[in-house]
């Protein structure tokens, strides 16, 4: 049921939140920075915006954001455990007077309509479950011209597959149990991204949602993309 699901997800996420950020960077070999600091690049913010970063976590790419440009970022996710940690990271880089956190759910999104300009998501898209109303959701909010950039798990170049699969159900877990104690959690992240769209049919999905001239950038062969699409 999606319900349990989402109980599950947030349990999850609830119990790696110490060490979600640098295990990011340990398990995608120092990849995961430059993966984010991609997706900033594309928000292309005009100084004074106001972004939305839905399922935002420990608040990673809204602190890119805020670093790279002049804007307003309200960072929204489910997990208090990780919002708590975005908030302590917040504080001790001194971006808390740019960036605010609210709990709540990519499906059911507290904002008005057409309310920001930039809306991002980044690794967080494949843990929703009903993506067609997140994506909803998230051009609800955004005002007309505004974008939507999107930072996902992918389809990975089809020679590289063979090698992709066994880090994904070998090497992840035993990295996650011996380094963060959690072999489940990483495992789940391997299944995770298997049963996400792949860059096409989430480039159809951004369309239906209501978004147009969606663009897609692949990186490092297609383990992950970058979409992007305008509001209507």
């Amino acid at each position: 049921m999606a319900s349990e699901r989402t109980r599950n997800a947030k349990q999850l996420f609830a119990g790696i939140a110490p060490e979600y950020d640098w295990m990011g960077a340990l398990l995608s070999f120092g990849q995961d920075p430059r993966w984010r600091r991609f997706l900033a690049s594309r928000v292309n913010a005009i100084p004074g915006s106001w972004v939305l970063d839905v399922a935002t976590g420990t608040g990673l790419v809204a602190r890119e954001l805020a670093q790279r440009h002049n804007v307003r970022i309200v960072g929204v996710d489910q997990s208090g455990p990780m919002v708590h940690r975005g908030m302590q990271a917040v504080r001790a880089e001194g971006l808390d007077g740019r960036i605010s956190f609210v709990l709540g759910q990519a499906e059911r999104l507290p904002f008005p309509d057409r309310y920001f300009d930039c809306v991002s998501v980044g690794f967080g898209l494949r843990n929703m479950t009903r993506k067609e109303a997140a994506l909803a959701e998230m051009a609800r909010v955004l005002k007309p011209g505004g974008r939507l950039v999107v930072l996902e798990f992918s389809k990975v170049w089809k020679p590289l597959e063979p090698a992709y699969d066994l880090y994904s159900f070998k090497v992840l877990p035993w990295l996650g149990e011996r380094v963060a104690g959690d072999s489940e959690a990483y495992r789940y992240l391997a299944e995770s991204i298997r049963v996400h769209p792949d860059q096409a049919a989430l480039a159809a999905m951004l369309e239906q949602a209501g978004l147009a001239r969606v663009e897609v950038f692949n990186l490092f062969a297609g383990v992950v993309a970058v979409h992007r699409g305008i509001r209507i």
